[in-house]
């Protein structure tokens, strides 16, 4: 996805470096080409938004993943506080379910994650690229797109 903040359509005296932000998946490959995919995208910093960076596909748990990201010049962070508790992503059979955690989670749980909120804004507004991943393929099944619209992000496009 690709995102744009609101401030860079704003006119104002000084010049503005137009804010950009990513949002992205990490798609079944290898990390590798992960790696390079979001390079050629522009990115220069992936916000790791799982609570628990784990995976059973190499490369794609915490440490293989930073280590991917730094080998093609790529920042990594990881950002557990934006994530969402594994036992409230258990069970979840309908959209309606899911629906139901997302507005949850927006209600609930990013309202008290300023700090982390502030620090991917941050990181925009300094002129990072910044890619949000986490393990929903599906834009509408992940809540990266909750964070998205916290931090008021327009123009949404999924890599």
């Amino acid at each position: 996805w690709y995102l744009t903040s609101p401030s860079s359509r704003t006119m104002v005296a000084t010049a503005i470096r137009p804010r950009r932000t990513i949002a992205v998946h990490l798609p079944p490959a290898d990390a590798p080409q992960v790696g390079q995919t979001l390079r050629d995208a522009g990115v220069t910093l992936l916000a790791d938004l799982r609570q628990n960076p784990i995976s059973r596909k190499k490369g794609f748990s915490q440490n293989a993943l930073a280590q991917g990201c730094a080998s093609v010049g790529i920042r990594y962070e990881h950002l557990p506080e934006l994530g969402i508790a594994s036992e409230k992503r258990k069970n979840l059979a309908t959209q309606a379910d899911v629906d139901a955690l997302f507005a949850e989670y927006e209600r609930d749980w990013l309202p008290t994650q300023g700090a982390a909120l502030a620090k991917l804004g941050a990181w925009v507004a300094a002129g990072e690229r910044v890619a949000l991943t986490c393990f929903e393929r599906a834009p509408g099944d992940c809540h990266r797109h909750c964070v998205a619209e916290a931090l008021g992000c327009l123009d949404v496009k999924h890599l």
